[in-house]
């Protein structure tokens, strides 16, 4: 059984506010809003979610080696 790491720090590009959440298992993340500026954070091109984006930890099926929401 493969373990993943469920709990990633997301930083905002704009305020640099950081917030460590925890992930969803079972499904991406392609919104988010900061805690610092309100900003709404979406996934850069090629990124499938927010904590792949701007997390220190890839969402869970990524750390697996699965595609994500495919």
């Amino acid at each position: 059984m493969s373990t993943f790491e469920t709990h990633s720090t997301i930083t905002c590009p704009l305020c640099g506010h950081a917030s460590k959440d925890e992930m969803p298992t079972d499904a991406c993340q392609y919104f988010y809003d900061c805690k610092g500026c309100g900003e709404v954070l979406k996934p850069l091109p090629g990124d499938c979610c927010v904590y792949c984006s701007y997390g220190d930890v890839k969402c869970p099926p990524i750390q697996l080696g699965n595609d994500c929401c495919s």
